[in-house]
Protein backbone atom coordinates (compact mmCIF):
# COMPACT_ATOMS: atom_id res chain seq x y z
CA UNK A 1 0.00 0.00 0.00
CA UNK A 2 1.20 3.30 -1.17
CA UNK A 3 0.98 5.62 1.98
CA UNK A 4 2.20 9.64 2.50
CA UNK A 5 4.30 9.65 6.22
CA UNK A 6 3.41 12.57 8.51
CA UNK A 7 6.51 11.69 10.57
CA UNK A 8 9.85 10.02 10.63
CA UNK A 9 9.60 6.21 10.41
CA UNK A 10 12.36 4.20 10.95
CA UNK A 11 13.65 3.06 8.14
CA UNK A 12 10.96 4.07 5.31
CA UNK A 13 11.57 7.50 5.18
CA UNK A 14 10.49 10.76 6.49
CA UNK A 15 7.75 13.70 6.85
CA UNK A 16 6.16 13.63 3.54
CA UNK A 17 7.76 10.88 1.54
CA UNK A 18 5.18 8.37 -0.33
CA UNK A 19 6.52 4.85 0.60
CA UNK A 20 5.06 1.75 -0.07
CA UNK A 21 4.46 -0.53 2.87
CA UNK A 22 2.83 -3.93 3.47
CA UNK A 23 -0.91 -3.75 3.95
CA UNK A 24 -0.90 -4.75 7.45
CA UNK A 25 1.61 -2.25 8.32
CA UNK A 26 -0.29 0.30 7.13
CA UNK A 27 -3.85 -0.39 8.49
CA UNK A 28 -2.66 -1.68 11.81
CA UNK A 29 -0.01 1.05 12.88
CA UNK A 30 0.54 3.83 10.40
CA UNK A 31 -2.93 4.72 9.56
CA UNK A 32 -4.54 4.03 13.03
CA UNK A 33 -1.79 5.95 15.20
CA UNK A 34 -1.82 8.59 12.74
CA UNK A 35 1.70 8.81 11.38
CA UNK A 36 0.60 8.03 7.67
CA UNK A 37 -2.42 8.87 5.43
CA UNK A 38 -3.41 6.76 1.75
CA UNK A 39 -1.50 7.90 -1.08
CA UNK A 40 -4.57 9.51 -2.58
CA UNK A 41 -5.10 12.76 -5.00
CA UNK A 42 -6.86 14.12 -2.13
CA UNK A 43 -4.71 12.98 0.77
CA UNK A 44 -1.75 14.67 -1.67
CA UNK A 45 -3.37 17.88 -1.61
CA UNK A 46 -4.50 17.81 2.20
CA UNK A 47 -0.97 17.01 3.04
CA UNK A 48 0.53 19.83 1.28
CA UNK A 49 -2.09 22.30 2.83
CA UNK A 50 -1.16 21.61 6.40
CA UNK A 51 2.51 20.12 5.64
CA UNK A 52 3.98 23.73 7.58
CA UNK A 53 1.70 22.85 10.73
CA UNK A 54 2.81 18.98 10.32
CA UNK A 55 6.69 20.37 10.47
CA UNK A 56 6.15 22.79 12.89
CA UNK A 57 4.37 19.99 15.34
CA UNK A 58 7.10 17.44 14.52
CA UNK A 59 10.06 19.89 15.65
CA UNK A 60 7.85 20.72 18.59
CA UNK A 61 7.56 17.07 19.50
CA UNK A 62 11.68 16.94 19.02
CA UNK A 63 12.27 19.43 20.79
CA UNK A 64 10.45 18.05 24.04
CA UNK A 65 12.14 14.90 23.86
CA UNK A 66 15.71 16.12 23.61
CA UNK A 67 14.78 17.91 26.69
CA UNK A 68 13.90 14.91 28.59
CA UNK A 69 16.87 12.86 27.03
CA UNK A 70 19.29 15.68 28.35
CA UNK A 71 17.76 14.64 31.62
CA UNK A 72 17.99 10.91 30.91
CA UNK A 73 21.22 10.67 29.37
CA UNK A 74 23.40 8.44 31.46
CA UNK A 75 20.61 8.22 34.06
CA UNK A 76 20.57 4.86 36.35
CA UNK A 77 17.69 3.03 37.96
CA UNK A 78 17.91 0.59 40.49
CA UNK A 79 14.97 -1.91 40.86
CA UNK A 80 15.38 -4.61 43.91
CA UNK A 81 13.88 -7.57 43.00
CA UNK A 82 13.96 -11.34 44.55
CA UNK A 83 16.93 -13.44 42.47
CA UNK A 84 18.65 -16.96 43.57
CA UNK A 85 21.77 -17.58 44.22
CA UNK A 86 23.17 -18.05 40.55
CA UNK A 87 21.64 -14.24 40.28
CA UNK A 88 18.61 -15.30 37.79
CA UNK A 89 15.80 -13.84 38.85
CA UNK A 90 12.16 -15.12 40.67
CA UNK A 91 10.16 -12.78 38.06
CA UNK A 92 11.71 -10.24 35.12
CA UNK A 93 12.19 -6.74 34.77
CA UNK A 94 10.08 -5.50 31.53
CA UNK A 95 9.67 -2.57 29.76
CA UNK A 96 6.28 -1.77 32.40
CA UNK A 97 8.76 -1.74 35.47
CA UNK A 98 11.42 0.36 33.84
CA UNK A 99 8.31 3.04 32.52
CA UNK A 100 7.32 2.99 36.73
CA UNK A 101 10.70 3.19 37.76
CA UNK A 102 11.50 6.38 35.60
CA UNK A 103 8.05 8.15 36.49
CA UNK A 104 9.05 7.57 40.14
CA UNK A 105 12.19 9.84 39.60
CA UNK A 106 9.99 12.45 37.32
CA UNK A 107 10.53 11.19 33.45
CA UNK A 108 7.67 10.60 31.54
CA UNK A 109 8.50 7.90 28.97
CA UNK A 110 5.92 5.41 27.45
CA UNK A 111 6.15 1.91 27.43
CA UNK A 112 6.43 1.43 23.76
CA UNK A 113 9.75 4.26 23.84
CA UNK A 114 11.22 1.28 25.30
CA UNK A 115 13.35 -0.36 23.01
CA UNK A 116 13.62 -4.23 25.35
CA UNK A 117 13.66 -6.56 22.76
CA UNK A 118 13.73 -9.53 26.19
CA UNK A 119 12.68 -8.75 29.35
CA UNK A 120 15.53 -8.64 31.80
CA UNK A 121 16.08 -12.31 33.84
CA UNK A 122 19.28 -12.13 35.67
CA UNK A 123 20.91 -9.56 38.81
CA UNK A 124 23.45 -7.22 37.19
CA UNK A 125 23.88 -3.67 35.37
CA UNK A 126 21.72 -3.46 32.11
CA UNK A 127 21.84 -1.18 29.13
CA UNK A 128 18.36 0.31 28.04
CA UNK A 129 17.83 2.18 25.17
CA UNK A 130 15.00 4.66 24.87
CA UNK A 131 13.35 5.97 21.11
CA UNK A 132 11.68 9.41 22.62
CA UNK A 133 11.16 10.70 19.20
CA UNK A 134 11.58 9.25 15.75
CA UNK A 135 14.95 11.53 16.06
CA UNK A 136 15.96 10.86 19.78
CA UNK A 137 17.17 8.31 21.38
CA UNK A 138 19.25 7.96 24.74
CA UNK A 139 20.21 5.28 27.02
CA UNK A 140 20.13 3.97 30.42
CA UNK A 141 20.92 2.32 32.70
CA UNK A 142 19.18 -0.45 34.77
CA UNK A 143 20.79 -1.95 37.97
CA UNK A 144 19.42 -5.20 38.73
CA UNK A 145 19.65 -6.41 42.01
CA UNK A 146 18.84 -8.16 45.27
CA UNK A 147 19.21 -5.52 47.80
CA UNK A 148 19.39 -1.83 47.87
CA UNK A 149 23.27 -2.67 49.36
CA UNK A 150 23.91 -5.16 46.37
CA UNK A 151 22.89 -2.25 44.15
CA UNK A 152 25.62 0.04 45.07
CA UNK A 153 28.12 -2.85 45.38
CA UNK A 154 27.02 -3.61 41.65
CA UNK A 155 27.56 0.29 40.82
CA UNK A 156 30.81 0.18 42.38
CA UNK A 157 31.48 -2.32 39.73
CA UNK A 158 31.88 -5.54 41.70
CA UNK A 159 29.98 -9.16 39.91
CA UNK A 160 27.96 -10.08 42.49
CA UNK A 161 26.95 -13.58 40.93
CA UNK A 162 30.48 -14.53 41.38
CA UNK A 163 31.42 -16.81 43.93
CA UNK A 164 34.59 -17.16 45.35
CA UNK A 165 36.61 -19.74 47.23
CA UNK A 166 39.59 -19.81 49.66
CA UNK A 167 42.04 -21.76 47.55
CA UNK A 168 43.67 -23.60 50.50
CA UNK A 169 39.95 -25.03 51.51
CA UNK A 170 39.71 -26.27 47.97
CA UNK A 171 43.52 -28.17 48.33
CA UNK A 172 42.53 -29.88 51.15
CA UNK A 173 38.96 -30.64 49.66
CA UNK A 174 41.02 -31.94 46.53
CA UNK A 175 43.81 -33.95 48.56
CA UNK A 176 41.00 -35.59 50.44
CA UNK A 177 39.25 -36.62 47.65
CA UNK A 178 42.43 -38.04 46.29
CA UNK A 179 43.57 -40.12 48.98
CA UNK A 180 39.62 -41.55 49.34
CA UNK A 181 40.03 -42.43 45.59
CA UNK A 182 43.60 -44.23 46.23
CA UNK A 183 41.96 -45.81 49.51
CA UNK A 184 39.61 -47.66 47.37
CA UNK A 185 41.72 -48.67 45.07
CA UNK A 186 43.57 -51.06 47.48
CA UNK A 187 40.64 -52.09 49.77
CA UNK A 188 40.12 -55.18 47.21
Amino acid sequence: MKVILLERIGRSGTIGDEVNVKDGFARNYLLPQGKALRATEANRKKFEAERAHIEQRNEERRKAAAGIAEGLNGHTVVMVRQAGETGQLYGSVAARDIVEALANDGFTVQRNQVDLTDAIKSVGVHTVNLNLHAEVAVSITVNVARSADEAERQAAGEDVTVHTFDLEDDGDFAAGQADAAQDDRFED
